[in-house]
């Protein structure tokens, strides 16, 4: 890929520009904020105007709603050769495409499942997308030199390709995201009206699951009412769970010892059942057979890879793996959980190659999540 036209130049749009950016592509911005573009300019991201003639690839930062009507202008307009987005749903676009005018044939939709804390483009990140899924969902009208040039934009940004239906997509962030923020934000919002007392001892679960809540109202009003629908059934289905705990809850008041003991045993299969799902999405949690071990990576393409090649190489295998970005300095930290009878070994062998910080002794290994 020699060049691209990004539009759009929020947390993601301008990530996207700066990934590219740094592996040689010239990469022209666009966004109808011109201070976002000028400053998304000035962190490096690429070139604040349109390209003079038909690039690669468009990549479209745009909300949902807006992604089919910024496509059709941007073919008419000749910009790329093949064209992809970054939104979070997928269905509706697809389902506009027709009646804006778009032609299907050169557009596959994409998006890269990420987030930050900070938003715009002063928010963005060459790594944001570093080993993280990006999933395509190309339809029956794709070219495959389309699929062709928006792989090569994924690799480009050192993340990994998932590919899937549009409308399974929707359904599977409506239960894995979209849902999770409105409970996030019925969460924080109980906290507006809290007394202070209350506040002083809350813990760091509740500030973690609360952290999604401080995201933008607006877009996320435009994420919801594009996949409304499917996020609507994921609510219904917590509505049933709680009218469930609510009602074990009141039940053990109950003077009546079986009532108060069907009420606990509903308690504990609603609880039970959490441990299972949270293991299902977190590896490590609640096996004790783990240790984490963790290092430090530079700020550069392949490092990642690298590190990973390493533990391979050392013939041992990785169970779960977290990535944290430092935002002041040129650098990740990783922390790797391997089986506990490896991790000493591990720790020495990254030490030894360098992969912890210079001048520092290698941390200490530390129990796995749930020890």
């Amino acid at each position: 890929m020699k060049a691209a036209v990004v539009i759009g130049t929020g947390l993601i749009g301008t990530s996207v520009a700066l990934a590219l950016s740094r592996r040689g592509v010239t990469v022209y911005l666009n966004d109808i904020n011109g201070s976002a573009a000028l400053t998304a300019e000035a962190m490096g991201a690429g070139i604040c105007r349109l390209p003079d003639e038909t690039v690669d690839l468009a990549v479209l930062a745009v909300p949902p709603g807006k992604t089919s009507e910024v496509l059709a202008a941007a073919q008419r307009a000749g910009l790329a050769l093949a064209y992809t987005d970054v939104a979070s749903v997928k269905a509706r676009p697809y389902s506009e495409l027709d009646s804006a005018g778009a032609d299907r044939s050169r557009y596959i939709g994409g998006h890269p499942l990420v987030g930050a804390e900070g938003s715009g483009p002063i928010a963005g990140r060459g790594d944001l997308f570093e080993g993280r899924p990006w999933v395509l969902t190309p339809s029956a009208h794709s070219n495959q030199d389309v699929l062709n040039r928006v792989l090569e934009l994924v690799w480009l940004c050192s993340s990994v390709p998932v590919v899937m239906d549009s409308r399974d997509h929707d359904s599977a962030v409506a239960l894995t995201s979209h849902a999770p923020h409105i409970l996030a934000s019925l969460m924080a919002g109980r906290l507006a009206e809290a007394t202070e007392q209350s506040l002083r001892i809350c813990g760091q679960g509740l500030r973690n699951a609360v952290r999604t809540a401080g995201g933008s109202p607006k877009l996320w009003g435009e994420i919801l009412e594009a996949n409304a629908g499917a996020v609507a059934d994921v609510l219904d289905a917590y509505a049933t769970d709680l009218a469930q705990a609510i009602k074990a809850l009141r039940a053990l008041g109950n003077a009546n010892p079986e009532e108060c003991k069907q009420a606990a045993d509903l308690l504990d299969e609603i609880l039970t059942r959490g441990n299972r799902g949270l293991i299902r999405v977190a590896p490590g949690s609640g096996q004790h057979d783990l240790a984490r071990v963790p290092a430090i990576i530079p700020d550069q393409p392949g490092a990642l890879a690298e590190l990973f090649a390493a533990v391979r190489d050392a013939g041992m295998n990785i169970e779960d793996v977290r990535i944290k970005h430092s935002s002041d300095r040129p650098r990740g930290f990783v922390e790797l959980f391997v089986a506990r009878a490896s991790a000493v070994k591990l720790s020495r062998l990254l030490d030894d190659a360098g992969w912890f910080a210079p001048a520092s002794p290698p941390p200490a290994v530390e129990p796995g999540p749930g020890a």
